[in-house]
């Protein structure tokens, strides 16, 4: 078995437990991004939170720990923005924000699919402060993510983009309604919604070739 090198397992480990963290915060109270925006001082809580994260998975806590020396280095690029906003977010290449409703039966992957939104740099941190904050109030769909400032090979535009997620493609009554309420946040320029499924097969948009399934 190839083992992993040490950076990239130590940006496994970091996004890993960016996840961890999230959950831990909002079972205590607030979501991370309002600790942050609260200017709240939970420096006590992460400590915390990364020592059960050692015992769950030493292994991944032992690569971070190696790959920023200690918790302070972990606990102040957080306290920026750092997984919040995506210009400030360099350690992942996405932020996710889920709906807190539970679902009333099991997701289709395949049945999943997204408006995609792009947007230039120096508006992105308040465009997604829309999208997450309509999210988490359950007035959009099932969940949403943004792109950061982490350099992605695999980008292909040089704008940021959100992905605004619905359950069902074929729901267009919900899909539509996903899109009004976008365009309630002031997101007014025609967008394209795919499919989860041409994602799977690698089927982008290219000159003369459209993959979108609505356009709105």
């Amino acid at each position: 078995m190839e083992e992993i090198d040490p950076e990239s397992l130590a940006e496994i480990a970091y996004g890993i437990f960016e996840v961890y963290l999230n959950r831990e915060l909002r079972a205590r109270g607030p979501y991370l991004f309002e600790l942050i925006e609260q200017e709240t001082d939970f420096e006590a809580d992460v400590r915390e939170i990364f020592g059960r994260f050692q015992g769950d998975y030493p292994v991944l806590a032992e690569a971070l720990l190696r790959r920023f020396g200690g918790i302070d280095a972990i606990y102040a690029p957080l306290r920026e923005g750092e997984g919040v906003l995506p210009t400030k977010t360099t350690r992942m290449y996405w932020i996710v924000q889920d709906a807190p409703a539970p679902l009333a039966r099991g997701l289709d992957d395949e049945q999943v699919g997204k408006w995609l939104i792009f947007i230039p740099a120096d508006s992105i941190d308040e465009a997604w402060k829309k999208v997450r904050d309509e999210t988490v109030k359950g007035m959009l769909g099932i969940s949403a993510k943004v792109s950061t400032a982490k350099p992605n090979p695999d980008s292909r535009d040089e704008r940021y983009v959100v992905y605004v997620y619905t359950r069902d493609w074929a729901d267009e009554v919900d899909v539509m309604r996903v899109r009004e309420r976008l365009r309630d946040l002031g997101f007014t320029e025609r967008i394209g919604y795919k499919r989860n499924i041409e994602t799977y097969r690698g089927e982008y948009s290219e000159e003369g070739r459209r993959v979108t399934y609505y356009s709105a």
